[in-house]
Order: structure tokens, then sequence, then C-alpha cells
């Protein structure tokens, strides 16, 4: 008996599958947006196919925020703002940033493109992000959140700012007046630093 119940064959478990929020969240953006994420936790947008994103000082990003729509998704986390650009720009930046002048500048931008990930805030974590993200503890301990979420449906793309904005056609914000605007404020907050100031809480 007991050589004839060795050779059964054992259980193999299920793949675990994501359960409660982590899989809500996942099921989100997937389905609602047709963004794409990567398995694993906290749940991760793929970055370069849909969108890039410019990583700036939350103070950088609070500037940039009157040249972008309202449908203009942006997130925040650990005192950084990411501004969502239409996919592709995170290779014109180099060009735009010598065409405006800034690419001698030290500058606190990082551009994420193609292969590059971004934690996704939880959906409808915007509304508790809606005062500056640098004065909120929650987003200096680490937690993404959307200052401006993404709406509903898969047409977010067109509310991105995007170079080709710069004829003044469509309603997509000019990408580059928020790089310019960015930079400039990249460049106020080293020189703040250089000098041992504090940052003004204007």
């Amino acid at each position: 008996m007991v050589g004839s119940l060795s050779t059964l064959p054992l259980p193999v478990p299920a793949p675990r599958r994501p359960s409660g929020p982590e899989r809500w969240i996942r099921n989100w953006y997937e389905n609602e947006l047709g963004w794409a994420t990567v398995p694993g936790r906290p749940v991760r947008l793929v970055v370069g196919r849909r969108f890039d994103v410019l990583d700036v000082p939350a103070e950088a990003g609070r500037a940039a925020l009157r040249h972008l729509g309202p449908a203009s998704p942006v997130a925040a986390q650990g005192g950084r703002m990411r501004l969502l650009v239409a996919a592709g720009s995170a290779q014109e930046l180099p060009g735009l940033l010598r065409w405006l002048e800034w690419d001698g500048a030290d500058l606190d931008l990082v551009a994420l493109g193609e292969g590059a990930l971004m934690e996704a805030p939880p959906p409808g974590a915007g509304a508790a992000a809606a005062r500056p993200p640098a004065r909120d503890r929650s987003v200096s301990q680490g937690a993404a959140v959307w200052v401006r979420p993404p709406g509903p449906g898969c047409e977010v793309e067109a509310s991105l700012p995007t170079l080709s904005a710069l004829g003044g056609t469509g309603g997509s914000p000019d990408l580059a007046r928020v790089v310019d605007t960015v930079a400039a404020q990249c460049h106020r907050l080293r020189l703040r630093r250089v000098c041992g100031r504090r940052p003004d809480r204007s």
C-alpha cells in the first residue's frame, strides 16, 4: 500500500493571482486605460508605450501645472512629481533642452522612456493629493499618489504634452513650454542650494 500511495501525483498549487486592492488597481490600469503593467508588488506601469515621464522636484512640477490641461495626468512620490508626456518625448528631451538653451545647466530633471517602469498610484488617490506634495507627509514617505489622475477611458494620450503642439494645433499642451518651465525651476532650486538659502513657501 505504501508503495502505491507514493506513486500518486501530488496536487500542484494553482498560480497565485493578485487579490484585493492590488488586483483591482492592476485591472483598472490595464482594462480602463489600456496601460501595460508588470508582475510583482507594488503595481508598476510600463513607460514608453503609451506615455513617457518627466521626473522632477515637486516644486518644479507645481510650476509646470499651469501649462498642463486639467486632463493631463500628474503623479507624485517621495517629494518628486512625475509629469506624463507623449510617448517618445524622452528621446526628444536632449535636443529640446539644447534648443531652449538649457543643455549646459545641471538640472535635476530625469526623462523616463522605453524600458522604464513607474509605480502605479491607486486610482482615485488624486483627491487625497490635492495639496502641494512637498508639504504632504504621505508623499515624502514614498507613497505614489495622483495629483491629477488620468480620466476613465483609453484616450488619455490626447491630453499629454507633445512637441506637435508647438504649431498651436490640437488640444495637447506644448511640451516645450512645460520643459522650459520645469528647467527654470530646477535651475532656481539648484541656485538656492548652492547659496544655502531655504526655498520660500510662497
